[in-house]
């Protein structure tokens, strides 16, 4: 049975895992946005070999080994998406909700520094 939460109570969930991630990975995170969003677009899902109900993440931009000075300062954030509907559908209580979401955010983070799709497990 799926483990419901407000958006406010979801974003304090990733907010928290976030912090969470070791300082020496999260000093390194610049220009870069956490955007929660019910499902992924379409086009998003399709672009990553999934359905809209099945993608729990996404990373999208140019990544830490893209970016200078410069760059950062003038760019677009890149964007790890959490999509919380999906999220939730997976899990059937808080702790579990609290673990996916966690795995997700790191799981996107990774690619943001680079790993591959087995890499960042």
């Amino acid at each position: 049975m799926p483990y419901w939460v407000s958006r406010e109570e979801f974003t304090a969930i990733a907010e928290a895992a976030l912090a969470g991630i070791p300082r020496a990975f999260r000093k390194r995170l610049k220009n870069i946005a956490i955007i929660v969003e019910d499902y992924p677009s379409r086009a998003d899902a399709r672009a990553m070999g999934a359905t809209r109900h099945d993608l729990l993440g996404l990373f999208a931009g140019a990544g830490y080994a893209e970016k200078d000075g410069f760059f950062t300062a003038l760019s677009m954030p890149d964007r790890v998406y959490l999509y919380q509907k999906n999220i939730e559908r997976y899990c059937s209580s808080k702790e579990e909700l609290t673990e996916e979401i966690r795995k997700t955010l790191v799981h996107e983070i990774g690619h943001y520094f680079g790993l591959s799709e087995g890499l960042s497990q």
